[in-house]
């Protein structure tokens, strides 16, 4: 290169700079802080969701470390260190909050009544008391639902198309929790018009879950409707390892538990909602209020079955319900 092209180029790219630093500098930084709910830092399902979050964040223009700082907490089902966390996260000044799950909504509003919060995954948020209404959810909290009453129901329909001798279901549930108290009433209301005998298993204790279990297994033609909520994620291994035990038909309300094992899952796309929730958190970044967002009902379900489990239960899946699956893991 000439000496007098290196001198012009240098002098643009120099008359450039101060402008690019100052438009760099005149972007604040914003921070966002997420609270999961069940399972640790080293749980690969808690890290997709949020990888799905991160990269959702991305597409709108975030960027981690370049116009947005990400402070993430991990409660993994402890509710001392969930309310610890979110006294943590709100002190950081953050623009967001995030929660992961319904176990971590009400410790964060209790740690901040002003800071945004977009929950991904909440039971029942009317119920809990966390808005006022899903069309105009009022305060500082809007978000996602895990799923709808609706839902439960099916549980108990594929149940009975995938295992139609079980004659008897416990319900694995946390009967502390509101929205569990309402998944188990849709629960035994359907059990009742297919002739099913429904009986409950509380998830507060590993040990009560297997003693519970246990006992329930001793009569014959039984199977297990594991509800959704953070204690059975946290309890998931158990409960697996106890059906397959005792060769109990289970249904499960999310794939993670049939990937690890279980008979068959019918449940929402929980990474999708992550994916979906980064475009609340977008829209409150830039100006938007919480109040104004409706609450999110889900949009994707998905029917995952494990044959091979089915097949050491000695269960044929109708070929009906295989070709509506959304994922069949042989």
């Amino acid at each position: 290169m000439r000496r007098r092209e290196f001198i012009t180029l240098l002098a643009g790219a120099m008359a450039a700079w101060p402008l690019a630093a100052r438009a760099q500098q005149s972007e604040r930084m914003r921070r966002i802080g997420v609270l999961t709910g069940a399972g640790g830092e080293d749980d690969l399902d808690q890290k997709t969701r949020l990888a799905a979050l991160f990269a959702g964040l991305q597409e709108l223009g975030w960027v981690d470390g370049r116009n947005l700082r990400i402070d993430v907490r991990w409660s993994t089902g402890n509710m001392d260190r969930t309310r610890k966390y979110a006294a943590e996260l709100a002190a950081l000044a953050p623009d967001v909050l995030v929660a992961g799950g319904t176990s971590t909504v009400l410790p964060l509003q209790q740690a901040s009544g002003t800071v945004p919060i977009v929950f991904v995954g909440a039971l029942d948020p009317v119920g809990a008391g966390f808005i006022d209404t899903l069309a105009r959810p009022g305060g500082n909290t809007t978000g996602f639902m895990q799923s709808e009453y609706g839902l439960t129901a099916k549980w108990v329909e594929l149940l009975k198309q995938i295992a139609p001798d079980v004659k008897r279901a416990a319900v694995l549930r946390n009967p502390t929790d509101v929205s569990g108290a309402g998944q188990f009433a849709v629960i035994q209301y359907v059990a009742s018009s297919v002739g099913l005998e429904i009986s409950s298993v509380s998830l507060r204790d590993a040990k009560e879950i297997e003693r519970a279990v246990e006992a329930f297994a001793q009569s014959g033609n039984g199977g297990l409707i594991v509800t959704a909520g953070g204690l059975a994620v946290i309890h998931r291994e158990l409960i697996i390892a106890l059906a397959a035990r005792h060769r109990l038909p289970a249904v499960y309300p999310r794939r993670l538990f049939v990937a690890e094992g279980g008979l068959f899952a019918y449940g929402t796309d929980r990474i999708e909602q992550y994916r979906l929730a980064a475009a609340y958190v977008n829209r409150i970044l830039r100006g938007e209020k919480p109040a104004d967002l409706p609450i999110q009902a889900p949009t994707k379900y998905e029917l995952v079955i494990n044959l091979k489990t089915a097949k050491a239960l000695g269960l044929t899946v109708p070929p009906m319900l295989l070709a509506r699956a959304d994922e069949v893991i042989e």
